[in-house]
C-alpha cells in the first residue's frame, strides 16, 4: 500500500473536509507514492514517536494531534517540532495526523470517548456546515428499497442521531433528443 492510499482511506472515514479551519489534518510530511513498510500510531508527534518508527521500522507515522499546525519559516531544529520534522525526513518517515475531522465525525474519538464513560444521548454540541450533500437518484420502483438500503449502509442518509433518512417521490420524466 502507499501512502496515498492510506490517506485516501482515512479521508473516507473521516473526510478532511470536517476539519476545524485552524487545523491541519492529512498527509504533513512525505511522499504519497511511497510504500508502506510500517505504520506507527500515536497521539503526538514528538522526536521520541520517531525514534520509536525508526526501531520497529515504521515508515509511517499516524497521530491525532498534526506535529505542523501553522507554516514553519525555518527548518534548522531550533525547537522539538522542527526537530521531529528533520528526523522524519532524514529517515523517509511520512507524518499524518487525523484530528478535528475525526472528532467532528459520528463515531469518532469523541463517540468513543463517551462510550467509555457510558454517557447516553451523545451528539456532536458544534457539527460542521456544509458536510452533507443532497443526492438524487432515478431507479425503477421494483429496485427502489434495495438502493435505499444500499445508500443506507454506505452511510447515506445520516442527520444528527437519524440514519436511513431518505425521501421519495414518482414522477414522470421527459426528454428531447
Amino acid at each position: 500500500m502507499q501512502v496515498k492510499e492510506l490517506v485516501s482511506y482515512l479521508n473516507h472515514i473521516a473526510p478532511f473536509t470536517y476539519q476545524e479551519s485552524y487545523d491541519n489534518s492529512g498527509l504533513l510530511v512525505g511522499d504519497p507514492n511511497m510504500e508502506i513498510k510500517g505504520v506507527l500510531v500515536a497521539l503526538d508527534c514528538i522526536e521520541t514517536v520517531i525514534d520509536e518508527a525508526i526501531l520497529h521500522g515504521a515508515n509511517v507515522v499516524l497521530t491525532h494531534h498534526p506535529i505542523i499546525f501553522k507554516g514553519l519559516k525555518r527548518i534548522t531544529g531550533a525547537n522539538y517540532v522542527e526537530r521531529t520534522v528533520l528526523k522524519a525526513i532524514k529517515n523517509d518517515i511520512s507524518l499524518i495526523a487525523i484530528h478535528t475531522n475525526l472528532d467532528n465525525v459520528h463515531f469518532g474519538v469523541n463517540h468513543i470517548i463517551s462510550e467509555k464513560l457510558g454517557l447516553t444521548d451523545v451528539k456532536i454540541l458544534s457539527p460542521k456546515a456544509a458536510t452533507c450533500y443532497k443526492l438524487a437518484v432515478f431507479a425503477p420502483q421494483t429496485h427502489a428499497d434495495l438502493l435505499r438500503e444500499a445508500m443506507a449502509k454506505a452511510g447515506a442518509g445520516m442527520i444528527g442521531s437519524y440514519d436511513s433518512c431518505s425521501f421519495s417521490s414518482e414522477g414522470e420524466g421527459r426528454f428531447r433528443r
